[in-house]
């Protein structure tokens, strides 16, 4: 909930510009919901995606605050994201609607980008692997092996979003690893493979290389640095370079 209309277009506009030349890496932006489509026009055309931070379950009807896929279609949107950690732990949001909007976003034609993550405690008691794999199989328990191409995996530890923390490029690989090993699991070892499966939690162009260094991270959901073209588009650039 950040930036406003006309910060929000300026920044879309320095992203544009900046990844212009960026052929071998995908940008998707995910500005607030009241400037959807203000920033659509600036990205229009450009190697920069528009997406959405959230969306519905349902198609349409009495459900006032919502936003539906029909809408985001209407303005350009083709990214959602889903089970983003605030709306898990904040809008309190279960495994059991995540997994209805990962469903419904996949047959309404979206990329969707399912965020999984443990909280501090979690991370201090040794359950990561057990909360983060609940969450990864709860969430696409209603995704076929032909629509996963249409899903990218997060995973964004909680205890490192916003606070400077950040997981190690080892402990983050190690993490990835294992949600890759369970798409094999539960596709196939070609489904594990070609899932793209991003790193989030306090990514910054200081660590971005080392995060894009590991064999199993193809990307990352940045956050607080996102707000910052010059700062985004190093990742980026990172990215690029890996």
């Amino acid at each position: 909930m950040n930036t406003g209309i006309e910060s929000g277009m300026q920044l879309a506009s320095s992203i544009v510009d900046g990844v212009e030349n960026c052929e071998s890496c995908d940008v998707v932006v995910y500005p607030p919901f009241p400037y959807l489509q203000a920033v659509e026009s600036v990205v229009d055309s450009s190697r920069v995606c528009l997406g959405s931070q959230n969306m519905s379950n349902e198609e349409s009807g009495a459900f006032t605050g919502e936003v539906s896929a029909s809408m985001l279609k209407d303005i350009g949107v083709t990214s959602v994201l889903i089970g983003h950690s605030e709306r898990r732990h904040i809008f309190n949001e279960s495994d059991e609607l995540i997994s209805q909007k990962v469903t419904f976003g996949v047959e309404q034609g979206f990329q969707i980008v399912l965020c999984v993550g443990e909280s501090l405690e979690e991370h201090v008691s040794g359950e990561t692997l057990t909360v983060v794999l609940s969450q990864l199989r709860m969430g696409l328990s209603g995704v076929s092996a032909t629509q996963m191409g249409s899903v990218v995996i997060a995973y964004e530890p909680v205890w490192a979003i916003g606070t400077g923390k950040t997981a190690t490029p080892e402990d983050a690989q190690s993490v990835h690893a294992s949600i890759r090993s369970t798409l094999d699991e539960m596709y196939d070892s070609n489904v594990a493979q070609q899932t793209r499966i991003q790193y989030g939690g306090s990514v910054k162009p200081e660590n971005a290389a080392d995060l894009f260094s590991c064999d199993d991270i193809d990307g990352a959901l940045v956050g607080g640095a996102s707000l910052s073209a010059d700062s985004f588009i190093a990742i980026i650039m990172a990215a690029k370079n890996s």
